[in-house]
């Protein structure tokens, strides 16, 4: 049996019966029905198609498995776009746009040596990271991946994070000093981008500052959404009303629970299964308000409308009813403090190391 190619259609000829002609149809591999398709052997490499580019060296690991937002940004990306293996991408880029951007950039070059080094990863790293061109839209697009449901889509909840994160320049300047605090804190932490895909802690807190502007702005019942995937999805729960500042550690993240009135300062790190509560006893402001540099230990309950102070640290397992003062240390149940009994109290001329 033979096959004549020459159209759409080819004729299928039996040589038993070379007078009997079978028409099937084929593969249209062009859509002229006059030209010779050109083999793709004998294309020059000017006319090879679009996905003959340079970063199919990449894409050799690559599943077609994203979103459509992504999907088409990637496959028109060239190396020339993405740092270099082994090359420090920071270094060669000066400037206010470098300070700017120096977190993403060098979030973008620890992508790369991590697909380097486990290629079967690129995939992930190239939807996460390597596929966007900002911080905003690669923490938009990862929040709305882990987050979506079966009656919320991905696409729907990309929106609104996209939406308020491109508007609001502060929550990204937090986002920012977030990782830095992070990797700075956290011994754990090998990488920016190590954090960024992993801590549910760091995702926990960047999706709460989303639902607070959402708050902010009367747009309750989206907030209390958003407050609800992340408790059900990360295991930490942080009511949108709550008040959080800048370089927020919260390590491993794991059962924390943040009410609503709470107020939380500056470069704070606390860890997992910790309650900043109210006692049920009082209604309005009833949550804690934490000084910057606190650090809160693991399990610890504090609870009611209760101060600590600047750079206070509270003990593992510290059930916290009063307030702590600056630079002390408060353990226990009920907490007391300790490591300052050389301080009293103006007046009563108390040491600090009573029972709070």
């Amino acid at each position: 049996m033979s096959t004549l190619v020459g159209s759409s259609l080819f004729a299928t000829v039996n040589t038993k019966y070379p007078n009997k002609t079978y028409k099937t149809m084929a593969t249209c591999v062009d859509n002229s029905r006059t030209s010779q398709p050109t083999p793709s052997h004998h294309l020059s490499v000017s006319d090879q198609p679009q996905f003959y580019n340079p970063v199919s060296k990449l894409l050799k690991f690559y599943r077609p498995c994203l979103t459509d937002f992504v999907s088409q940004t990637a496959t028109n990306l060239n190396l020339e776009q993405l740092p270099q293996p082994r090359r420090t991408f920071i270094e060669d880029t000066k400037g206010e746009e470098a300070k700017k951007d120096y977190i993403w950039m060098k979030m973008r070059e620890e992508s790369y040596m991590d697909v380097e080094r486990e290629p079967i990863l690129s995939s992930y790293y190239f939807a996460s990271i390597l596929a966007h061109n900002s911080l905003e839209n690669a923490l938009a697009n990862h929040l709305a991946n882990k987050l979506s449901n079966s009656t919320l889509p991905v696409h729907t909840l990309y929106d609104i994070f996209s939406g308020v994160l491109y508007e609001d320049q502060e929550i990204l300047e937090a986002i920012k000093e977030d990782l830095k605090g992070v990797k700075e804190r956290d011994p754990a932490c090998t990488s920016y981008v190590h954090c960024f895909l992993n801590y549910k802690g760091f995702l926990a807190c960047e999706a709460h500052r989303v639902a607070h502007n959402l708050w902010l702005r009367g747009r309750e019942a989206l907030a209390l959404l958003i407050q609800n995937r992340v408790s059900e999805v990360l295991a930490v729960d942080i009511h949108p009303g709550a008040k959080i500042g800048c370089g927020i550690l919260l390590d491993h993240g794991t059962g924390v629970v943040i009410g609503e009135t709470v107020v939380i300062g500056n470069n704070v790190s606390i860890l997992h299964n910790v309650t900043l509560g109210g006692t049920g006893k009082e209604c309005g402001d009833r949550h804690p308000k934490i000084g910057d540099g606190v650090l809160i230990g693991a399990g610890t309950n504090v609870l009611g409308n209760v101060r600590i102070g600047e750079g206070a640290k509270i003990g593992a397992g510290a059930v916290v009813l009063k307030d702590v003062l600056p630079r002390t240390t408060a353990v226990g149940n009920p907490a007391r403090l300790v490591g300052r009994n050389d301080l009293f109290r103006l007046d009563t001329g108390q040491a600090l190391n009573h029972v709070i």
